[in-house]
């Protein structure tokens, strides 16, 4: 079997972060350092329910970006008030794993977010109590794989980060030395 080739973010959390976060928070074991443990991107798209080209749109922006096939989401309820019913397409999610969600975090952290126009940083409270943090983004057009001339609207994208940290001050710290951009206080 061929080497393959370990994801440059992988390969820091291994030397450098996971040892820090174990001496800074005096872990007894290595199983009790947080890690990244999923990345969760989904896109909502209401206007899907009355043109299903906008999801198919929707669906090959994600697998461009993610560089995995996206599923779609249906809603689990119906809700008069938005003429929605229980099972209708309103959006698609990627849940990236393994390899493939380090190299997007990379991605994500060195090319997409400095393209943000007046980018000062991600917001630091946006953690949920129990070490996951989500990110929300208002264009999918920071990302150089999306070609501006293709796309047919601008849509906003929800980036979840799940770790395995019990706290949100151990998964700010896991997030901040992998190298997220947090806003200065």
């Amino acid at each position: 079997m061929a080497d393959k080739k370990v994801p440059n973010l992988k390969a820091k959390y291994l030397a450098e972060v996971a040892p820090a976060l174990m001496q800074k928070f005096g872990y007894k074991s290595t199983m009790q350092i947080p890690k990244l443990d999923k990345i969760v991107v989904n896109c909502g798209c209401g206007e899907a329910r009355d043109n299903s080209k906008v999801l198919e749109a929707v669906v090959g922006d994600l697998t461009k970006i993610t560089g995995q096939k996206a599923i779609i989401t249906k809603a689990k309820k119906s809700v008069a008030n938005f003429k929605l019913r229980e099972g209708m397409p309103i959006g698609a999610k990627v849940t990236l794993r393994g390899d493939r969600m380090w190299e997007f975090l990379d991605r994500l952290f060195n090319v997409a977010l400095p393209r943000v126009r007046d980018f000062r940083g991600i917001n630091p409270n946006a953690f949920d109590g129990r070490g996951n943090y989500a990110l929300g983004l208002k264009e999918q057009l920071i990302f150089p794989e999306i070609e501006y001339d293709k796309i047919d609207k601008i849509r906003g994208l929800d980036i979840v980060f799940c770790t395995t940290a019990q706290t949100d001050e151990e998964a700010k710290e896991l997030l901040t030395q992998i190298g997220a951009p947090f806003a200065q206080a």
